[in-house]
């Protein structure tokens, strides 16, 4: 998938390698812990890597690697950065 700069997608979207920073979280029981693990709006996120089937995803995110599953991933909306 190709995707242009400014571009607001979900995390679950962006492929190995890819920065972006978060745009905002879908409303849900998990938007809080989210937060909690520095998962917070304008803060810059870079997609380390994908497991082979796709899930889970590890991202650098506030200075330290989060692992977070698909369906979590899918709940942050991100803009997209060169």
């Amino acid at each position: 998938m190709i995707v242009e700069e400014g571009k607001t997608i979900r995390l679950s979207q962006l492929h190995a390698g890819t920065k972006a920073v978060i745009h905002s979280h879908d409303e849900s029981e998990f938007q809080l812990t989210l937060m909690e693990m520095g998962c917070i709006p304008g803060e810059p996120v870079w997609v380390e890597m994908i497991a082979p089937l796709g899930d889970p995803m590890a991202i650098q995110i506030a200075g330290y690697y989060l692992s977070l599953r698909k369906q979590d991933a899918d709940k942050i909306w991100v803009t997209l950065n060169k």
